[in-house]
């Protein structure tokens, strides 16, 4: 859904939003997934290498939701009622969300905003792909054939995208993309084992894990020493992070699943107006065609059996 970090919430089935609550929510949800679909223009505006900017949202993000934990008291002992366990599997998952995000990082610069969004969205069938593995749940066929249509229009932007200044796309950064939608997938898993943890406090735990993995790789790939440059971290850690989780917690919970999956094409939509208009890309009739067939196979309702 978002390079954010994965949480179970409870989210409703009803599809009306007409309580003036839901109103409001849908409003967060619609903000959080715009802000979604600007961070890869701020990564790109940063021009700081990958590890660097996922350790600047890591350990900004983290700190700030730190704060916001504490200051709703649920990092009082008898709030927190987080067994061994529970801390491993989730720094186990922020280790994945890390290493999501160096990789989607990575492969903007090696495709483009646009193409890398869109095949980032292949996330929610490779999560399909992981569950049947891992978890050994049934995998319908209606999941194969949207898995086959999406990795088709992987193929299809492959072959008609173009990168930055116009630049043939390079296959590794469309590697990159997918790498990074599996490792998403698999912190969702890890989440989903977690969903008596308040996902605030969980997305706090998985950044702070991450600053720290991420500290000693600033030794190879040091923060930006321009001021505009660190600007630009400093916003992604703060707006597009703890900002943008604020969001979506504070709304997914009240929202029917119907209007959480089609408000989601927000995030990859206005990921490719930025690209287009704020960095000159220009889609190409093949590349426009497989950008549909992956994001229409991957968010299109699963049917119940």
């Amino acid at each position: 859904m978002t390079s954010t970090p994965p949480a179970t919430v409870q989210i409703k089935h009803t599809g009306r939003t007409s309580d003036p609550a839901q109103r409001g929510a849908v409003v967060q949800w619609s903000a959080a997934m715009a802000l979604s679909g600007t961070i890869g223009a701020v990564v790109v505006a940063s021009e700081a290498s990958a590890p660097a900017v996922a350790f600047a949202r890591c350990l900004v993000g983290g700190l700030l939701l730190v704060a916001w934990c504490a200051a709703r008291g649920w990092l009082r002992p008898s709030a927190l009622r987080l067994s061994r366990r529970d801390l491993l599997l989730a720094c186990f998952g922020g280790i994945m969300l890390v290493g999501n995000w160096v990789l989607l990082f990575a492969s903007y610069a090696l495709s483009s905003i646009s193409v890398s969004t869109v095949v980032y969205h292949t996330q929610p069938l490779l999560l399909l792909g992981l569950a049947a593995v891992v978890l050994r749940e049934k995998l319908a066929k209606g999941h194969l054939v949207r898995a086959l249509l999406a990795f088709g229009g992987v193929a299809l932007i492959s072959i008609g995208a173009s990168g930055i200044e116009g630049q043939p796309v390079r296959l590794s950064g469309i590697a990159l993309a997918l790498g990074a939608a599996a490792l998403y997938a698999g912190a969702t898993l890890v989440a989903k084992q977690l969903s008596h943890i308040r996902p605030h406090l969980l997305a706090a735990i998985q950044l702070c894990t991450g600053a720290v993995l991420l500290a000693p790789a600033l030794a190879f790939t040091p923060l930006p020493a321009d001021l505009g440059s660190l600007l630009w971290l400093l916003l992604l850690g703060t707006v597009h992070t703890a900002v943008l989780y604020v969001l979506m917690y504070g709304s997914i919970g009240t929202l029917p699943t119907i209007t959480v999956a089609v408000l989601s094409y927000l995030y990859p939509v206005v990921a490719v107006v930025v690209d287009v208009l704020a960095f000159g890309h220009r889609i190409s009739l093949t590349e426009g065609i497989g950008m549909v067939v992956v994001l229409g196979a991957a968010m299109a309702p699963r049917r119940k059996r």
